[in-house]
């Protein structure tokens, strides 16, 4: 596991998986080590994944001070571990939370960014979390399920108990100061509530920094106005990609994202929610990849009949 060193002497790790072009891969959570991200549906046969571990969190040690949890102090972070990997400009994904991040670091340093894919990305940053309401809409869309019955009245309860706070960043059900199974709440994050989701977001609670986590989203942080400026002149291409039953961001919420950015592609994943690589791989990275080299969306036309 390669580590280096923050600007405040923070001793950060990061996971290498795959060949080919390296791919800097910033994770959501927020303050979820890198880990929940595997090799990306696959991706990990086209690039040279570089998948950091924020501060605090898996392999990378937690700061002296914990205020530079928040989003826009981890910024000098990922403008290191590009210095350190050596890369003029470097592609970037980021997921979830982990797209404020990225936002940010554009803004900051516009030329250091060749792509950037933000996938199920809230626009915190841009003064824009979801709300509940949009979050409920989605859950409707599951009606079909099987599950859907029990576990909706959970969720409801569980967005409702909320008070306000963005709840697509954890899905650990004691956030909301209820006393619910978090299992029912979970499904409404995945595509297909099967065993490699269920597998998955059982390990939620044990990758995530709860107390780094409620720091990052300080609204100190975020300065919208200012950022909707700054990426206003950010020349890299980007695609921002949206899952089509995800609550949060729901495609609406998503798009205001691509709207940020002169030169941003939109795309919806069908069927997809919250972790779109475990929803449809094969979709996901075709995309993905078709983006990352500029060879257009990489998916095959639909069938005639």
């Amino acid at each position: 596991m390669p580590i280096f060193t923050a600007p405040d002497g923070t001793a950060l790790a990061y996971h290498v998986r795959g060949e080919g072009e390296p791919l800097v891969v910033l994770p959501g959570g927020p303050m979820r080590a890198s880990e929940y991200l595997g090799d990306l549906g696959g991706l990990a046969a086209h690039r040279r994944l570089i998948l950091l571990d924020l501060r605090g969190t898996g392999g990378s040690a937690a700061p002296a001070d914990p205020a530079t949890y928040r989003c826009d102090r981890q910024v000098q972070d990922v403008e290191a571990l590009r210095a350190h990997l050596g890369l003029e400009r470097m592609d970037v994904l980021a997921h979830s939370a982990g797209g404020s991040l990225a936002m940010l670091h554009a803004a900051r340093h516009p030329r250091r960014v060749n792509r950037l894919v933000l996938v199920t990305a809230i626009p915190w940053a841009l003064g824009r979390p979801a709300t509940a309401q949009e979050r409920l809409a989605a859950a409707r869309l599951r009606a079909a399920e099987p599950w859907f019955a029990t576990a909706f009245p959970a969720f409801e309860a569980w967005v409702t108990g909320a008070a306000g706070e963005d709840i697509a960043e954890t899905i650990d059900a004691s956030a909301a100061g209820e006393d619910i199974d978090s299992e029912t709440v979970d499904a409404f994050f995945y595509g297909r509530w099967d065993d490699t989701a269920r597998a998955h977001a059982a390990t939620a609670d044990q990758q995530t920094n709860d107390d780094a986590g409620a720091r990052f989203h300080d609204p100190a942080a975020y300065d919208p106005p200012a950022l909707r400026a700054a990426l206003a002149h950010v020349d890299t291409p980007v695609l921002v990609l949206a899952g089509e039953v995800d609550g949060g961001p729901r495609p609406e919420l998503a798009r205001l994202v691509a709207d940020a950015f002169p030169h941003a592609e939109f795309a919806v994943q069908p069927g997809a929610a919250h972790y779109p690589w475990l929803d449809d791989p094969q979709w996901f990275t075709a995309r993905t990849e078709a983006f990352l080299t500029g060879t257009g969306t990489g998916l095959r036309p639909p069938t005639a009949g």
